[in-house]
């Protein structure tokens, strides 16, 4: 069932499909999809049958991702692609500096003076894994204040996740159109283009280059049929196409390196589509979340929103989880996040409001990186205020933090060490923690 909506974060009205990983069918033009077969021997209005393939054609069901689209001309008919300079985007492997156990921090990330569109925008922090391989992911930031004019982006390396934390954005990709704003994030699946427009007059935001499986909804265990991010309030652009035949620039993520060719025309021309493999947001004031009703503060798992999963259950190629508002009620209970060291890699961010873990510095735009087994948790303000409070059910709200979380160690980019924005006093937080056990 096709939903029109009026985007209120986007201020643009869109049509779009429900649901995560259904099969979507859906046509810009009425009689565009053939009926009974994929690829009869003449498409329908002229159009040329195509199956763009997410995964290997003989994984099983419930993991196959594809989608057959109708085209105005098929995506082979292009010019050859040539090497152009990278920027700020970095890729795995990630080997300019070696990976660290000292916790890391940035402020916002400055925005462009200069024209700066999405793709010259991107700037890389860390990364592990092999694109080779498929295997990890690279965090990247993002910032712009010009649209994609007359040029377009696909990542053939890996899937791209989208959180704005400035500015409205209008993604137009091969199967349509999604508008996203702050507290919405969209999935642009590996090897799928785009281009984005902005809205607002610059945006800014954060972006997890998934080199692994593709992300998707994790498994609620004990939890049972309902809560955490619900299936039905995922969706899927509906069929839109761009019919323009004028010079463009398709720009392509391609081993770790950016390549680029000049097309006739652009590259957004399907004119229907029906399949599981495509493009999707979603609003993460919709996440239902879950909490302790009774003592202790629960492990961050049970605000994933999405997963990419490794061939070991329950270790993550990368998990996406969010800190939204919500109660507090835990008695006798540290509330806020404990001292912890994890297994798990840990880079944060901060859409909007106050982080309950941090009393200062960690501002929204900003990051902090916590690698595999370095010690961290709340600072010295915070433990204080949190060790003394009256535990009275209490209301976080007008926040939304996120963590990727990685099986493996983040390395840093020399630009993001370098960085002007990075603090390099962030040891400083846990300074005031002194001894407070008798001396005997």
């Amino acid at each position: 069932m096709t939903r029109v909506l009026r985007d209120p974060k986007s201020d643009v009205t869109l049509e779009y499909q429900p649901g995560f990983g259904n099969h979507h069918v859906t046509e810009a033009v009425a009689g565009a999809l053939p009926v009974g077969r994929n690829s009869p021997q003449r498409a329908p209005m002229g159009l040329y049958a195509e199956q763009i393939s997410g995964s290997a054609f003989t994984q099983v069901r419930g993991v196959n991702r594809r989608s057959w689209v109708y085209r105005i001309r098929p995506s082979a008919a292009h010019p050859e692609f040539r090497r152009i300079d990278n920027g700020e985007l970095r890729s795995a492997p990630f080997n300019e500096t070696v990976p660290s156990p000292n916790r890391l921090r940035w402020g916002a990330l400055p925005l462009p003076e200069e024209p700066t569109d999405f793709v010259d925008g991107l700037f890389t922090v860390a990364g592990n894994g092999d694109t080779m391989t498929h295997a990890g992911i690279g965090v990247h930031l993002y910032r712009a204040n010009r649209s994609m004019v007359e040029r377009y982006f696909v990542d053939a390396d890996g899937e791209l996740l989208l959180v704005p934390q400035l500015g409205r954005l209008l993604v137009h990709t091969e199967f349509g159109r999604l508008g996203i704003g702050p507290t919405e994030i969209a999935v642009v699946p590996r090897g799928i283009r785009f281009r984005v427009e902005l809205l607002d007059a610059a945006a800014r935001g954060y972006l997890c280059e998934n080199y692994g499986a593709p992300f998707r909804l994790p498994e609620r265990g004990p939890i049972g049929a309902n809560g955490l991010a619900n299936e039905r309030d995922f969706l899927a652009p509906q069929a839109a196409y761009e019919d323009l035949e004028a010079p463009v620039q398709v720009v392509q993520k391609f081993g770790g390196n950016l390549w680029a060719a000049d097309y006739d025309r652009s590259p957004l021309d399907v004119v229907a589509w029906h399949g599981n493999y495509a493009p999707y947001k979603y609003d993460l004031t919709r996440f239902n979340t879950i909490g302790t009703i009774s003592f202790d503060h629960p492990d961050p798992s049970i605000f994933t929103v999405l997963t990419s999963p490794t061939e070991t259950p329950g270790l993550a190629n990368a998990d996406f989880v969010i800190f939204p508002p919500r109660w507090l009620v835990g008695e006798d209970t540290f509330r806020p996040p404990w001292f912890h060291r994890n297994v798990m890699s840990e880079f944060m961010g901060l859409v909007h409001g106050v982080y309950d873990a941090k009393a200062e510095g960690f501002v929204p735009g900003g990051a902090s990186l916590h690698n595999t087994f370095t010690s961290h948790g709340p600072d010295a303000e915070t433990f204080a205020r949190a060790s003394t409070a009256e535990l009275a059910p209490q209301k976080i709200d007008d926040t939304l933090a996120f963590m990727f979380e990685s099986r493996w160690a983040l390395v840093p980019t020399r630009r993001a060490l370098d960085a002007g924005h990075r603090q390099p006093d962030y040891d400083a937080v846990w300074s005031g923690l002194g001894r407070q056990f008798p001396r005997r």
